[in-house]
C-alpha cells in the first residue's frame, strides 16, 4: 500500500495546529517546516510525532518545497496549519493514493471559516486547490506567495472538503493581509510592474464589484458585503505598497548618482 506524508509550515500556530495535526493522524510521516516560531508550535508539533525543521522564512513556495524535499513517502498531502481534513476527506484520500490507477495529483475542495460563518460565494467556493500529489511527479514552484504546485502528470479531483480556517477575528483578517500585501508588492515590483492610476482608483472597485456581484458574495449576507469591501482594500494597499517601493529604488538611484 502507498504511503503519504503530510507537509505543514508553521510561524506562531499554536493555536491552530492542534486542530490540524489531528485531522492528519491518519499518515506515514508528519513533516513540519517552521519559520523560526517564539511560540509552542514546535513544541505541540513534537507532541504528534511530527518531525520538525526549522528555516528562515523567504516565501511559501521555498517553505513547502522544504517540506517536500524532507518528506519521505511516495505521497505528499499539504495542509496549512489553520486547515483540517474532515473525516470524509481522510478516507477519500487513502482510497486514492491505494489505487494503482490513481493520477499523480489531485485538487482539493477547501471550504474557508470567515469569523465563524462559512463562506459559500465570494469567489471563496469552490476553491480547488492541487494539494495531494505523488512526490515524484510534482514540487511547489518558489513563489513568495500564492504558490502552487507545478505538476508533471494527470489530475483529478476529489470530493471532500478540507476546512479552512483562516480569520478567526478581524485582527488576525487585518494582519495577514498586511503580510500578503507586501509580498504581493514585492513579486510585481521585481517583475517590473509599476503602480498607475488605474491600479489605485478602478482595480479596488472592480475588485468589490467582482467579488460582491459577480461572485455572489451578497448571498453571503454581512460577511460576504465585508469580504468583498476588505478584499478591495487590500488591492489598494498592494498597489499602494508597489508605488512606494518604486519610489524608494529611484531615490536610492538618485543618491547614488549624486555621490
Amino acid at each position: 500500500m502507498s504511503s503519504l506524508s503530510i507537509v505543514i509550515i508553521t510561524r506562531n500556530e499554536e493555536g491552530n495546529i492542534t486542530r490540524c495535526l489531528e485531522s492528519v493522524a491518519f499518515a506515514d510521516e508528519i513533516i513540519v517546516i517552521d519559520s523560526q516560531s517564539t511560540d509552542r508550535t514546535v513544541e505541540i508539533a513534537g507532541e504528534f510525532g511530527a518531525k520538525t525543521f526549522k528555516i528562515d522564512f523567504s516565501g511559501y513556495g521555498p517553505a513547502k518545497r522544504e517540506g517536500v524535499k524532507q518528506a519521505s513517502k511516495e505521497w505528499i498531502l499539504n495542509i496549512d496549519a489553520d486547515e483540517a481534513v474532515t473525516p470524509e476527506l481522510a478516507k477519500e484520500i487513502k482510497s486514492i493514493i491505494s489505487n494503482n490507477n490513481a493520477d499523480d495529483g489531485y485538487l482539493i475542495r477547501r471550504r474557508t471559516n470567515f469569523m465563524g460563518k462559512w463562506i459559500y460565494h465570494c469567489g471563496w467556493y469552490p476553491d480547488y486547490v492541487l494539494r495531494l500529489f505523488k512526490k515524484k511527479s510534482g514540487d511547489f514552484d518558489d513563489a513568495k506567495v500564492h504558490e502552487k504546485v507545478v505538476l508533471n502528470g494527470t489530475t483529478g479531483r476529489l470530493k471532500e472538503d478540507l476546512l479552512h480556517y483562516c480569520y478567526s477575528s478581524m485582527e488576525q483578517y487585518l494582519k495577514k493581509q498586511n503580510d500578503y500585501t507586501t509580498l504581493g508588492a514585492e513579486v510585481a515590483f521585481k517583475r517590473g510592474k509599476r503602480t498607475g492610476l488605474f491600479d489605485l482608483v478602478l482595480r479596488p472597485p472592480i475588485s468589490f464589484i467582482s467579488h460582491y456581484f459577480i461572485k455572489s458574495g451578497f448571498r453571503d449576507g454581512l460577511e460576504g458585503l465585508i469580504i468583498s469591501f476588505l478584499s478591495s482594500v487590500s488591492v489598494f494597499i498592494k498597489y499602494a505598497k508597489l508605488h512606494y517601493l518604486t519610489r524608494s529604488k529611484k531615490a536610492r538611484q538618485t543618491r547614488n548618482e549624486n555621490e
